[in-house]
């Protein structure tokens, strides 16, 4: 919490009565290699490795405080440093929504955080997602995206073929460009860690070290949000890299990159205004 300055003091302005949960996980999946895997199918029941049910509690538990009590999610905290043309942004925010909530919307292909109503468009999405192996709760695959930059009056999809190496269960994500225009190292890493925003309510000056703990001292009646960590490495390609195009360049990525994750914000406000499943009603229209 140290990195979030004031935290304690915004979080008071968003307790409210939740629903009782259970966080668990699947265990025990075979391990086994895939050679194609298409995006557009619904995600089978051994490869969820969270409760669903406790997610679901989650959502309307935030859906419920929302009306009395709205919570608003902190700007995010952006700190970009260059050193010999690689540039590294770290990315913090808090999501007002649980941990496996945004990590799914975040991994799923067919998620819909990524589309930007006030523009009516879609700022990233999944080209084709090829599994190269898969072990329990960790699925490395490769996978083709398009990102929208925005250069002058135009907006320009850019063709991004990434090597994602996703762990389900820590809620953490490495990934490594394959071929990108412009860029000569694209690379990073994000995790999602739970926040219990209830925790000076109902457990006084004790901080939680586990949900479970959560729970207990909570007595059940504890949100939980979300911390979203993100690292990013990135340099122009030689023929890129040399003032005033790099500027630009590094301009763009660092831009388009914050309003992805700031689109992840607005996606949670949604969900806890809306309902999920209005939510996915609205993605459907969308796309």
């Amino acid at each position: 919490m140290g990195v979030f300055p004031g935290f304690g003091g915004w979080i008071n302005q968003n307790t409210q009565r939740p629903l009782k949960a259970e966080h668990k996980r699947s265990e025990n999946v075979e391990s086994k290699a895939v050679s194609e895997k298409d995006n557009t199918a619904p995600a089978k029941e051994e490869n969820v490795y969270y409760d669903i049910d406790h997610v679901r509690k989650q959502d309307q538990l935030w859906h419920d405080a929302e009306k009395k009590h709205p919570w608003y999610d902190p700007p995010p905290i952006v700190k970009v440093t260059t050193e010999n043309g690689l540039c590294h942004m770290k990315i913090e925010l808090i999501v007002g929504m649980s941990p496996d909530a945004v990590y799914d919307v975040m991994t799923d292909p067919q998620s819909g955080p990524f589309f930007d109503v006030d523009k009516w468009r879609q700022i990233m999405e999944n080209k084709s997602v090829k599994v190269l192996k898969e072990d329990g709760p960790r699925q490395i695959a490769k996978v083709r995206k398009s990102v929208a930059w925005d250069f002058l009056w135009w907006s320009i999809p850019i063709p991004i073929n990434l090597i994602v190496d996703e762990n389900k269960i820590n809620l953490t994500t490495k990934y490594k460009k394959e071929q990108m225009m412009f860029l000569k190292v694209f690379e990073g890493n994000y995790k999602v860690e739970p926040l219990y925003v209830d925790s000076e309510r109902f457990c006084k000056q004790r901080l939680p070290k586990s949900r479970e703990e959560y729970k207990r001292c909570s007595g059940g009646q504890g949100k939980v949000a979300s911390k979203v960590t993100i690292n990013q490495y990135f340099k122009p390609n030689p023929l890129f890299n040399l003032p005033p195009v790099s500027w630009y360049i590094r301009g763009i990525t660092i831009k388009t990159t914050k309003t992805l994750f700031l689109l992840v914000q607005h996606y949670g406000t949604r969900i806890r205004r809306a309902g999920r499943s209005q939510i996915g009603q609205d993605i459907k229209q969308e796309t």
